[in-house]
């Protein structure tokens, strides 16, 4: 393992807990790792895949949540002499099929997809030609975070391990609370008894974290100018400053500080769900190479970014969780240096989040109406699509997303023939009472409504209690 190590990676010796996780799965053994952010989880799946023979036909499968996020892995490995690959929609067709075909015929002992990738059947088929000795969950909080309203894949994991022999496991995470965690095991379908966690805790000290109330727009304004223009963000740790991120929940609220902050003369780019995928790739590499220091962001920035000098993060508008707030600043320091994380704190923000909790959680006579819609106007929807639907079943606001989530419950729970027009308007079966039952969807409710109010606990305690506190609700 040392000599993979020092070989394709450069480093003389591993970091704690990394040879003897590496060691448990090479033998056939499911792990859970909870590991802080820039420690080397990606080396606990990586190193056991090289111990493969290349065309023995052993291949270890890397289920990973976003396209760049895999791209950046596949780069990062291939510049060393991993052979390592991805199929995603970033692929046309014609390489797809090159890139199965190759996978099929042996070559790659790593291959990187999303797990929606397994609806296509020319993927099992590649896919039942080699033997996937090992299955890496990456950013595993996603199974139990986004499984229910967001990615439905997500929640087919112990299908899909099914599907492929039920391999080893292992599934990785900066962040899981202990409920998560059980929700993991669950979703991929195994018993806790028969998985070992390794929790490497969650303390970063070379992150300080900082709260600052404060009562309105500019307020927040100002404080942003002087937290970019602090010098003590590089003094005697570099030349020039690191990187900064800055967060913000809504894509109007971050075009305004844009809009301000050019006004100003400071430069910087833009990362948001209304630029095309082409312009996303575009800002985060001036982003990864130097060329822009800063970025305004919405949170689905980050994941994918291997920075090692990000200086700054600041939270602009409050996240919605701990573990979305813990996960962000993750991205800050990975070289060990001291960075600053600095969260404004306004209690108007708050409702902003509710409204998010109330879309991505629609109650039962959501779903009763949203039925009654696709069997009585299935005609009406197939003509007009899911525009003409959002309409029928709610006039509150553009922005409200619960049909999207509801969409995407019913296609994992296989009552549409699928997420997208025109499968999604055709019912396959009915709904299940026991799935969506008003009590459990008010409790799942209350779960995404208690998290939100952890993150007013937190701006609550005192600075230096601010890693206790964090202990406490990822530890117990």
């Amino acid at each position: 393992m040392i000599d993979l190590l020092q070989r394709y990676f450069g480093y003389d010796s591993f970091r704690p807990r990394q040879a003897e996780i590496i060691d448990h799965v090479t033998s056939g053994r499911h792990a859970m790792v909870v590991m802080p952010t820039g420690r080397g989880k990606s080396l606990c799946f990586q190193i056991p895949a090289l111990t493969a023979t290349p065309g023995d036909g052993n291949l270890t499968l890397v289920l990973s949540p976003l396209v760049a996020l895999m791209q950046d892995q596949v780069d990062a490995l291939s510049a060393r002499g991993v052979d390592a690959t991805l199929i995603n929609s970033s692929l046309n067709r014609d390489m797809r099929l090159q890139r199965q075909d190759e996978i099929a015929r042996g070559q790659y002992r790593l291959l990187y997809v999303t797990p929606e990738r397994f609806r296509k059947p020319e993927f099992l088929e590649t896919i039942a030609k080699r033997n996937v000795r090992l299955l890496a969950i990456d950013e595993a909080h996603c199974v139990s975070q986004w499984g229910h309203d967001f990615r439905p894949d997500y929640s087919r994991i112990a299908e899909i391990r099914e599907s492929l022999g039920n391999p080893t496991t292992i599934a990785l995470t900066a962040t899981a609370t202990a409920e998560c965690r059980t929700d993991i095991y669950r979703q991929m379908g195994i018993d806790p008894d028969d998985i070992t966690l390794f929790h490497e805790g969650i303390d970063r000290p070379n992150l300080s974290m900082e709260v600052e109330s404060v009562v309105d727009e500019d307020e927040k304004h100002t404080q942003l100018i002087t937290a970019l223009g602090d010098a003590n963000l590089w003094g005697e740790y570099s030349e020039k400053p690191g990187g900064t991120i800055v967060y913000f929940s809504l894509i109007k609220t971050l075009l305004r500080f844009s809009d301000r902050l050019r006004h100003l003369g400071i430069d910087h780019v833009t990362y948001h769900g209304d630029l095309s995928r082409g312009q996303r790739r575009s800002m985060q590499n001036e982003f990864m190479n130097g060329a822009a220091d800063t970025v305004l962001a919405t949170p689905a920035f980050g994941m994918g970014v291997d920075k090692q000098d990000i200086r700054l993060i600041v939270h602009v508008e409050t996240p919605g969780s701990i573990e979305s707030y813990y996960q962000e600043i993750g991205r800050a320091g990975r070289d060990d240096l001291p960075s600053r994380c600095l969260w404004l704190y306004d209690q108007a923000d708050l409702m902003t989040q509710m409204q998010f909790i109330q879309w991505a959680n629609p109650d039962a006579g959501y779903y009763d109406r949203l039925i009654h819609a696709l069997t009585q106007h299935r005609d009406r929807c197939d003509a007009f699509g899911l525009d003409w639907l959002n309409q029928q079943l709610q006039r509150v606001s553009p922005h409200d997303h619960r049909l999207e989530t509801a969409i995407a419950m019913l296609d994992r729970h296989g009552v549409i023939a699928g997420p997208r027009t025109p499968e999604c308007f055709h019912l396959i079966s009915e709904l299940d009472p026991n799935v969506f039952d008003k009590d459990l969807l008010s409790e799942k409710l209350r779960r995404d409504q208690q998290r939100l109010y952890a993150m007013v606990q937190f701006a609550r305690t005192s600075p230096d209690a601010r890693q206790s506190f964090l202990n406490d609700y990822f530890l117990n």
